[in-house]
């Protein structure tokens, strides 16, 4: 069973391929075809990610990268539908994360900063950019383990620390639930497939 994975960043392409799987996929399913990015997507287009069950894929540190030009490239009627994590999750319950390196830092717990904080790791800007559509630290935590790993049919063997599954997962030196340590938390162990 082909899972479809395709990259769109602009409003066009989104609905472009939210259109073309619909046409493929006709009403909802469990084929968990996704659309890697979702970027700007326009709030009238959204509704197709949950007619068809199409999943968008999301980057967090993307909205923190751009967001020093984004309104000026984008004007204002197309930065509402942009980097949008909050209404994306609404669509099918679950929003899978990740950090889209080498286009981006590699590190996981920017990642979990920028989806909640939507912040830089300069704390720019004050307050947040674009904040309403932040996630919580919960959905963070769940969009890179346990909803990435459904978004790949892999959440019966990965994903989540569960009798029975593999465990990828590393031990940090605090508790990243505190603002103030997220981006300077250290890796003290990692565990791969235990």
């Amino acid at each position: 069973d082909f899972q479809a994975n395709t990259h769109c960043i602009g409003d066009s392409a989104n609905r472009l391929v939210l259109e073309t799987y619909g046409r493929h996929l006709k009403t909802r399913n469990d084929k968990r075809w996704r659309i890697e990015h979702a970027q700007v997507v326009t709030p009238t287009d959204r509704s197709l990610f949950a007619q068809y069950s199409i999943l968008p894929s999301v980057q967090p540190t993307h909205a923190t990268s751009d967001m020093n030009w984004a309104a000026q490239r984008l004007c204002n009627e197309r930065l509402d539908g942009a980097y949008a994590y909050k209404s994306l999750l609404a669509l099918n319950g679950y929003l899978p994360l990740g950090t889209d390196f080498p286009v981006e830092d590699i590190s996981p717990l920017k990642t979990y900063f920028s989806a909640v904080q939507r912040q830089d790791v300069h704390m720019q800007p004050l307050g947040g950019y674009l904040i309403d559509e932040a996630l919580t630290q919960e959905q963070a935590l769940l969009g890179m383990t346990l909803w990435a790993a459904k978004a790949n049919r892999m959440e019966k063997t990965i994903g989540s620390l569960e009798i029975g599954k593999l465990a990828d997962f590393v031990v940090l030196d605090t508790d990243i639930i505190l603002e103030k340590y997220m981006l300077t938390a250290k890796v003290i162990t990692t565990h791969v497939a235990n």
